[in-house]
């Protein structure tokens, strides 16, 4: 569900690998700002998802994987726990292993717990109290694994730890379908700062939701107790509180719909009625049934996948699915350079 921008983010705190320590490259209020005030003035509004990760946003997304309709996270898992002894042989031993939108590190628990003298373990996420809380519990639970986090937008450049030294190789796991947040174009760019994490041979083990039935994604989406609503809503909620906006969220109703064209659900915010709202000082008028665009979730195909892949330099080397195919963990794996994907 996480998406996070492509553009890269200042440094602003380095601090070494004992106990306790992080990278906090976190985006500041004045990009938060920025990027609000930039998607509200759009022709379409937009307001970037990877805001929704505060401390609240990731307590209720927590909350989304564990709902019946939300059949992302049950069914990777499953898929994990099948397999996850021949994916952690595939990674190998010595790896240095990272985690883009880590989250609570509930299904790397599942790696960590069959990886082979790992170098270490490097989660990434842009919820900082959310990260480090984690952190904690992780080197509690793995006191023999380095636990390296970095606070940040994780499409920015990653800064490699001096555990990287000693890696015998490096390995990016990226589960729950967020590639699918991105649009064609960006998910490309976005696989191909992968590949130059992970170096030439490096490994990519990524979730990626597969097309289905409609009804059955849109569900996913817009659940009945409404905890994907409060989700959404908590976006503005964030904004009034950090950025001096005054939106009224009973003003405002969750909007799932399924693009077919573009192969994507797409979660909205409808104003409900004809308003003007201010954030630090700007008015943005909405008129009822108007909405902003929060995030887009697309589906693929294997095959569309793997087109894709091959277009960011990597290979498929193996994929794991669900009985009812409605779920994939594929394992890739970055070509030298020059190299054909298909060689």
């Amino acid at each position: 569900m996480k998406r996070s921008g492509l553009h890269p983010y200042r440094q602003r705190s380095l601090t070494g690998e004992a106990a306790g320590a992080h990278v906090d490259e976190a985006p500041d209020a004045d990009e938060f700002l920025s990027d609000v005030l930039r998607g509200l003035s759009a022709r379409r509004k937009t307001l970037p998802c990877k805001y929704f990760y505060d401390a609240e946003g990731s307590r209720l997304f927590d909350e989304i994987c564990e709902l019946d309709e939300y059949y992302v996270t049950r069914t990777e898992v499953g898929i994990l726990e099948a397999n996850v002894a021949e994916m952690a042989e595939l990674l190998g031993d010595r790896c240095l292993l990272f985690e883009y939108g880590s989250g609570s590190s509930v299904k790397t628990r599942l790696l960590l717990d069959q990886l082979e003298s790992p170098a270490g373990y490097v989660p990434i996420d842009i919820s900082c109290d959310h990260l480090l809380a984690t952190a904690d519990d992780l080197r509690r639970a793995y006191p023999e694994i380095p636990i390296l986090p970095i606070c940040s937008d994780y499409t920015s450049a990653v800064t490699l730890p001096p555990a990287a030294a000693f890696a015998r190789n490096r390995a990016l796991f990226f589960p729950g379908s967020t590639l699918g947040n991105f649009a064609p174009d960006e998910s490309i760019d976005f696989l191909t700062r992968m590949a130059s994490l992970v170096g030439p041979g490096g490994l990519v083990l990524i979730g990626e939701d597969l097309q289905k039935d409609v009804q059955v994604l849109l569900d996913a989406y817009d659940d009945a107790d409404g905890v994907t609503a409060a989700f959404n809503l908590n976006l503005l909620s964030r904004i009034n509180q950090e950025l001096g906006g005054n939106f009224r969220l009973d003003r405002f109703s969750h909007e799932a719909r399924w693009n077919e064209k573009r192969a994507r659900v797409e979660m909205h915010l409808r104003s409900e009625v004809d308003q003007v709202v201010q954030v630090a000082g700007r008015a943005f008028r909405f008129v009822p049934g108007e909405t902003i665009w929060t995030e887009s979730s697309h589906k693929f195909t294997p095959e569309a996948f793997a087109a894709t892949a091959k277009k960011a330099g990597f290979c498929v080397d193996r994929i794991w699915t669900d009985s009812k195919r409605y779920f994939s963990i594929q394992l890739l794996r970055a070509v030298t350079d020059g190299a054909d994907p298909e060689a």
